[in-house]
C-alpha cells in the first residue's frame, strides 16, 4: 500500500466508500425487515462543522437508525436533477424509498413496500472477524437524459422448504420525479449472479448500469450491463475474449469490465490497455510521444483508473519498455469515442489494472472538473493540476469539488503510523490552483456538493445511528 492508506479511513468516511463506523453494532434480519423508519432530527439542527460555502444553521436532517456498522455502504443517493435525496428505511411488511426535496427535506414521494430476495448466507457479516455485511442499496441513476433511483439488494429468489433458489441482483426501478405514497417500481430487474456476501458492486458511470462479481477484493472479473429503461441485461461472462488484443497480449487473464456504455462495455486487460469492442483501443487515443507498450513483456501502456460522469481517467508509463522512474502521464478522455480532453505529468503512482485504487474519482456537478486524489482536471480548459507533495508540500487527496472549482479533501500525511485526526483543506481547481487553505480537523467533507443547492454529509451519531444532513448554501 502506498502512503495514501495512512488516512484511508478518514478519506473513506468522507466520500462514502466504506460504512461509516462508532457505537454498537446493529443486526441484519435474514427475514423481513423489523427496523424502525427513519425520521427527521427535531429542531435545531445538529450542529456541524461545514466549509464556509454552506449555512450550518440552514437545512435539514434525518436518520437512519436500522444500519449496521459491518458494511461497505449507506443506503442514502441524491438525483440531483430531479432534486431529491432518496433514502432506504423498513417497517415490518418490506423496505421503502423515502425521496426527500433536498432544500427543504419534504417527501416527494414514498414508495410502496418493497421486499428483496432472500439474503444469502453470511449476509449478516462478521464484526470480529471484520467480514462486511450486506444489506439492500439504493443508488440514482441517470440513462439518456432521464433520472431512475434504483433499490438493489443480493440475495436467493425463489428460495423455499422445497427450492434452493436462484441467486440473483434484483433491481427494482422508479422514476426519480414521482409523486405520491405507495409507488410502485417501473420494472424489476434480476441479475443471475454468483458471488460471496459483499462481494457484488453497482455503478453507473458510463450511463448504463454495470452489476460487477466475482474476482479479487480488488476488482471484480465478471459483469452485466442492464438498462433500465428496456430491462434488458447483457452479462459478461468471458471478458478476456471481448477485446481482440487479447490475442496478441503475454497474459490476459484478469481482464475485466470497468463500465457500461449506451455503445458497450469499457474493457479493461489486465497488464494495462483499454477500450470498446468494435468502437475504439487505447493505443489509439494514448496522448501524443507516448510508446504504445511498457516493461520487459511489452504490455499495452495505458491504465484506465476509474470512471466518473462520461469520462475515463488514465494513468500512462512515460519509461518505456526498460521502466524508466519517470513521473507518469494522466489523462481524461471520453468514455464512449476516446476522445483525449486532458493531460498531465503527476508524480502520484498509477495503480495496475488489477490493483486496488487508493481514491475514488470524483467529479463537479456539471463536469468541468475532475479528481482522483492528488490527480485534478479541470476539463473545459484542458489542464490538470497535480497536488501530489514535493518533499515539502504535503500531499492533498480531493474527496469533492463544486461547481466553481472549490474543492475539499484530506492532507496525507507521510508517515503510515500517524495516528492523528486528518486535516480538511480547501483549494480552488482554477488554473493557477491557488494555495490550499487549511480548515481544521473535524471539518465535514460533503459527500455531494450541490443537490438543489445544499450540500450532502453523512456521518455516524453518537447511537451510531446513520445522520443525513443537509445544509443550503450562502
Amino acid at each position: 500500500m502506498r502512503v495514501a492508506t495512512s488516512v484511508v479511513g478518514v478519506f473513506a468516511a468522507a466520500t462514502l466508500v466504506v460504512g461509516c463506523s462508532g457505537g454498537s453494532s446493529g443486526n441484519l434480519d435474514q427475514g423481513r425487515n423489523r427496523f424502525a423508519q427513519p425520521s427527521h432530527e427535531a429542531k435545531p439542527l445538529v450542529k456541524l462543522d461545514v466549509p464556509s460555502a454552506y449555512d450550518p444553521a440552514k437545512g435539514w436532517d434525518a436518520v437512519l437508525n436500522w444500519v449496521p456498522n459491518e458494511v461497505r455502504t449507506i443506503p442514502v443517493t441524491a438525483a440531483p436533477r430531479s432534486g431529491v435525496i432518496a433514502m432506504l428505511h423498513g417497517a415490518s411488511n418490506g423496505y421503502t424509498i423515502d425521496a426527500k426535496a433536498a432544500d427543504t427535506g419534504e417527501s416527494q414521494w414514498i414508495s410502496a413496500p418493497w421486499n428483496p430476495p432472500t439474503p444469502v448466507e453470511g449476509a449478516e457479516g462478521d464484526a470480529e472477524s471484520g467480514q462486511w455485511g450486506e444489506i439492500p442499496d439504493v443508488m440514482a441513476v441517470e440513462q439518456d437524459g432521464r433520472e431512475y433511483v434504483l433499490a438493489y439488494a443480493h440475495g436467493l429468489r425463489g428460495k423455499d422448504s422445497l427450492h434452493e433458489g436462484a441467486e440473483v441482483v434484483r433491481l427494482a426501478v422508479y422514476a426519480a420525479d414521482a409523486s405520491g405514497t405507495s409507488v410502485k417500481p417501473l420494472r424489476e430487474i434480476d441479475v443471475p449472479v454468483s458471488a460471496k456476501p459483499g462481494d457484488v458492486r453497482l455503478g453507473s458511470t458510463g450511463g448504463r448500469v454495470l452489476v460487477a462479481w466475482g474476482g479479487s477484493k480488488a476488482h471484480f472479473r465478471l459483469a452485466a450491463a442492464v438498462d433500465v429503461a428496456t430491462g434488458k441485461v447483457d452479462v459478461y461472462q468471458k471478458p478476456n475474449g471481448l477485446l481482440p488484443q487479447c490475442a496478441t497480449t503475454v497474459a490476459c487473464s484478469s481482464t475485466r469490465v470497468m463500465a457500461a456504455t449506451p455503445d458497450g462495455p469499457l474493457v479493461v486487460m489486465g497488464t494495462g490497455g483499454f477500450g470498446i469492442p468494435g468502437r475504439w483501443f487505447s493505443d489509439d487515443v494514448r496522448p501524443r510521444g507516448l510508446e504504445a507498450t511498457t516493461g520487459l513483456v511489452g504490455a499495452w501502456n495505458g491504465d484506465a483508473y476509474g470512471v466518473v460522469g462520461g469520462n475515463v481517467l488514465v494513468g500512462w508509463s512515460t519509461g518505456g519498455k526498460f521502466g524508466a522512474p519517470n513521473d507518469p502521464l494522466w489523462s481524461v478522455h471520453d468514455v464512449r469515442t476516446g476522445r483525449l480532453r486532458a493531460s498531465m505529468t503527476c508524480a502520484t503512482d498509477v495503480a495496475g489494472s488489477n490493483e486496488a485504487h487508493d481514491y475514488r474519482v470524483v467529479a463537479s456537478p456539471d463536469g468541468r472538473y475532475l479528481a482522483a486524489g492528488p490527480v485534478a482536471f479541470d476539463l473545459k480548459l484542458g489542464k490538470g493540476i497535480c497536488l501530489e507533495g514535493d518533499g515539502n508540500r504535503k500531499t492533498i487527496a480531493i474527496a469533492a469539488i463544486r461547481d466553481d472549482g472549490t474543492s475539499y479533501g484530506v492532507v496525507l500525511e507521510k508517515s503510515a503510523a500517524s495516528k492523528s485526526e486528518a486535516v480538511v483543506a480547501e483549494l480552488n481547481l482554477t488554473a493557477s490552483a491557488g494555495e490550499p487553505k487549511v480548515l481544521g480537523t473535524g471539518v465535514r467533507v460533503p459527500y455531494l456538493t450541490s443537490v438543489s443547492g445544499a450540500g450532502l454529509f453523512l456521518e455516524r451519531d453518537d447511537d451510531a445511528k446513520v445522520r443525513v444532513s443537509l445544509r443550503l448554501e450562502q
